[in-house]
């Protein structure tokens, strides 16, 4: 860190502690120059997500959309809240450990497809017809078969 009194480079952290409930650090610094001290305050940079739509607009990475999505294939379901946020939370963080900033809706979708499939079938149907936005029965039934298909594999 560059001294704001003299310019020289080095320095050496007197003190340091949390602010802003935990968001930035403030440190406490002295120059290895001419002794004088100065505050530093560092916190995490934090990117925008953007997320790319099927008509190839962009609008930022809301997590909401992602929760009242899994609320209605999970409604009348046996999963708790707390479960849901707990899947929101690993497709965030996912996201996020990508180092992509723009992700499409099909890529998301994709995920909570597959985390879904995991925690319960009905859910993972009723979100994948809405997703996939099947025409007619058929299509529906293809997903079906699919999803007895992959059963079957997971039980071999």
């Amino acid at each position: 860190m560059k001294c704001p009194f003299c310019g020289f480079i080095e320095d050496k952290v007197i003190d340091s502690r949390p602010t802003d409930e935990g968001s930035a650090i403030r440190r406490r610094r002295e120059c290895t120059k001419c002794l004088k001290r100065f505050t530093t305050y560092e916190k995490v940079e934090s990117l925008p997500l953007m997320v790319i739509k099927k008509d190839r607009s962009r609008q930022p990475f809301d997590r909401e959309k992602i929760m009242n999505g899994l609320l209605r294939a999970c409604e009348k379901r046996p999963i708790s809240i707390n479960d849901l946020e707990k899947v929101v939370e690993s497709i965030e963080t996912q996201l996020h450990n990508s180092l992509q900033r723009e992700i499409t809706t099909e890529y998301i979708g994709e995920m909570v497809m597959t985390k879904l499939k995991n925690m319960d079938e009905v859910a993972y149907v009723r979100f994948a017809s809405v997703y996939r936005q099947f025409k007619d029965i058929n299509t529906f039934m293809d997903e079906l078969k699919n999803l007895l298909r992959d059963d079957k594999k997971d039980k071999d």
